[in-house]
């Protein structure tokens, strides 16, 4: 058992599905970190504070975290933040997903309710994959990428930095997303999308 205080950073929304997956997979989560105190919790999770504060890692040292941030920009930060300060930050997977043993993943990542992961998939850090999607064999996914719940990739698909990928959507095998982008919820894309493109509709056309 880690002697470490677990903590998830961003507490609403988002937040509470990590937190209860946590729970779920039997991390001991029992605090959290946002800019303000949240007047709705669920978990009984007691408030730290905000990371950003000057004192904050030296007033909690032994500290591990989870990230509970929906939003890839703020989780880019909030990320950095805790790297940057070289705390650990831990890989939260439901218990009902179901991942290949040949997969390599980093840290900070999130696996959510019903997930499919098949083989030689490699995954960065902070990425959420979120409810229900599949993500099939060989699949690249850039760090702090979010795909959406219900979103399937097909094989050999690669998915740059900081993209979102939307709810229902289907990337065609062998497709390659460029960092930064944006898919549209239950799009299907059947070509390259470039760095910064927001693209949606059956098939994906720029926005």
């Amino acid at each position: 058992m880690s002697d470490k205080t677990i903590v998830i950073a961003g507490y609403s929304g988002h937040g509470f599905v990590v937190a209860d997956a946590a729970l779920n997979s039997g991390i001991e989560l029992t605090h959290y970190s946002d800019l303000d105190m949240n007047k709705i919790n669920p978990f009984n999770f007691k408030y730290l504070g905000a990371e950003n504060e000057n004192d904050f890692f030296i007033s909690n040292p032994n500290l591990e975290y989870i990230l509970g941030i929906g939003n890839n920009r703020i989780r880019r930060k909030v990320y950095e933040l805790l790297r940057s300060n070289s705390v650990k930050v831990i890989n939260v997977i439901h218990s009902t997903a179901c991942i290949s043993q040949h997969v390599t993943m980093g840290d900070g990542n999130f696996i959510s309710k019903n997930v499919a992961i098949n083989p030689m998939v490699r995954i960065g850090d902070a990425c959420i994959i979120n409810t229900g999607a599949i993500i099939e064999h060989e699949c690249v996914i850039g760090n702090l990428s979010h795909i959406a719940p219900g979103a399937v990739l097909a094989g050999n698909v690669s998915i740059g930095q900081g993209s979102f990928i939307g709810a229902n959507s289907v990337i065609k095998e062998g497709v390659s997303i460029g960092d930064n982008a944006i898919i549209g919820a239950g799009s299907v894309v059947l070509k390259n999308i470039g760095d910064n493109q927001k693209v949606a509709g059956n098939p994906a056309r720029m926005i």
